[in-house]
Parts: C-alpha cells; sequence; structure tokens
C-alpha cells in the first residue's frame, strides 16, 4: 500500500461512518443532543465534513466544495460562509438546521470525491511540504491530513453515539 491508497483508505472510513450515521436517520433526529451545551449529530456530521473540505482544499490550492458546489446557499445557514464550526460557541451551534440527511449526505461526498482526487495524486515526499506557518513547529501536509482523518473519526463516532442515544432511525 502507498502513501496514497493509506490516505484514501483513511478518509473512506471517515465516509463510511458518515454514511452509517445518516443512513435511514428520520430529518428530525439531526437536531438530538443530549443537552443544550451539546453539539447535534447534524453540526458534528457539517462540522468534520467543513473542517475535511477546508483543509484540504487548502492543501490542494483549490476551491472548498461548500462554496463553488452551492452548498452555501443550499444550506442557509446563518453563519459566515467560510465558517467551519471551529470556535463556535454552544449558542451558535444550535443555530445548525438542517432540513434532510441527503443534503449532509450530498454534502460529505462532493467533499469526499474532491479529497479523494486531490489525495490519489500524492507520493511520500509530499507529505513534508509546510501547509501552516503559523503553528510552532510549522505544520507539514502529512500532519495536517492526519489531524483531518482523527477530527472526522472522532466527530463521526460522537455522531453515531448521539444517535444511539436518541434511540430512533
Amino acid at each position: 500500500m502507498n502513501t496514497s491508497e493509506l490516505l484514501v483508505d483513511a478518509f473512506g472510513r471517515i465516509r463510511g461512518g458518515v454514511q452509517e450515521v445518516l443512513g435511514g436517520l428520520h430529518p428530525d433526529v439531526l437536531s438530538f443532543s443530549p443537552g443544550p451545551r451539546s453539539n447535534s449529530i447534524a453540526w458534528l456530521v457539517w462540522h468534520l465534513t467543513r473542517v475535511q473540505d477546508d483543509h484540504v482544499a487548502s492543501a490542494a490550492g483549490s476551491d472548498q466544495v461548500w462554496i463553488s458546489a452551492g452548498f452555501a446557499e443550499r444550506f442557509g445557514l446563518p453563519f459566515e460562509p467560510r465558517a467551519t464550526g471551529y470556535g463556535q460557541r454552544p449558542e451558535e451551534a444550535a443555530e445548525m438546521k438542517v432540513s434532510s440527511t441527503e443534503l449532509l449526505l450530498d454534502y460529505h461526498e462532493a467533499v469526499y470525491r474532491a479529497s479523494v482526487a486531490y489525495l490519489g495524486q500524492l507520493g511520500e515526499s509530499d507529505l513534508d511540504r509546510i501547509v501552516d506557518r503559523s503553528w510552532s513547529p510549522p505544520v507539514s501536509l502529512g500532519v495536517r491530513l492526519v489531524s483531518v482523518v482523527e477530527d472526522g473519526l472522532q466527530h463521526v463516532g460522537q455522531a453515531a453515539y448521539l444517535r444511539g442515544l436518541a434511540g430512533r432511525g
């Protein structure tokens, strides 16, 4: 297995988790959260997808799918178009309202496809390229991609847990 195949597999695991969490889920359950300061299923899936979209597009030097494919308009959220959910207060996250599981699935699938197109062309030497100098030490592409995978898997696990707590499909 080469570097590209490894990364595609890792991002595919996030995709599979998102499909499992949202598959057959009634839209009313998207807003479920166990408490007023907890994130909802919809917010968790949206956030993990926004972070992946933002970070991979930045690394690839391409446009974010959220903006270029019109998802910002389709979702109609009360957030700035470039918002990813990072640093949002609970009151802001609670404003997340999504009309259908299909919309979240469509957005995640579009981001997954854009990500895989980029990841498929990477070689091992690409992972050392510095993509963010605002941190000390500066962040390499490899570290950034592992961070995206970690964030995505954590949040999809949280969403799966919430689906189980909701007790409804």
